[in-house]
């Protein structure tokens, strides 16, 4: 236990300039643990406080930015909307890719000779349905019926094509083409 009769002789023995020494050595010990003890933690709970404060005025600055874009976003959704497949299974989308380049090829006047489905390629966010067909026209129906290919609302678009005269005395062309559609499940 501590005695207050010694710590008091013990000041009284001091002089004055060690009493000074003392309580200057006493007021920073002080000064130091309660900067140790209060006013760090404080210091540091404001600024990790401040940080987090920032960083949730950029986010809502962003969230602020995405929402006035709403209306612009909502547009585009809609837009390309008419893109995307509902759920159809790959026959069905084969079937309605057959089905256009048909109507297509009956629109500019060209003949089909041979139409088969190539198969599927899956990339990340769409998929890609292919299809070789054959075909015969007049230079000017084959342009027509690309021309129609690759306007299609259907994302449909022509990968590789090839085109030859028919025969040496012939006007007729025959062509030879992979068609794609692209499709966003």
């Amino acid at each position: 236990m501590i005695d207050i009769q010694k710590i008091y002789t013990f000041f009284s023995h001091l002089s004055k300039r060690e009493k000074l020494v003392f309580y200057v050595a006493l007021a920073a010990i002080s000064l130091t643990m309660i900067d140790r003890l209060i006013v760090n933690p404080v210091v540091s709970k404001v600024n990790s406080l401040n940080q987090e404060i920032s960083e949730e005025k950029t986010r809502i600055k962003r969230d602020l930015h995405i929402l006035a874009q709403k209306e612009r976003i909502i547009e585009d959704s809609k837009k390309y909307s008419r893109y995307s497949v509902k759920e159809l299974s790959a026959e069905e989308i084969t079937t309605s890719i057959l089905k256009e380049v048909g109507n297509l090829a009956n629109n500019t006047s060209v003949y089909l000779i041979d139409i088969k489905p190539t198969g599927i390629k899956e990339e990340p966010v769409f998929r890609k349905y292919y299809v070789n067909l054959s075909c015969e026209a007049q230079m000017e129906q084959i342009a027509n019926f690309i021309y129609g290919i690759e306007n299609s609302d259907n994302l449909l678009s022509v990968e590789k094509y090839s085109i030859t005269q028919k025969s040496e005395d012939s006007s007729i062309a025959r062509c030879n083409l992979i068609i794609s559609r692209t499709a966003i499940p």
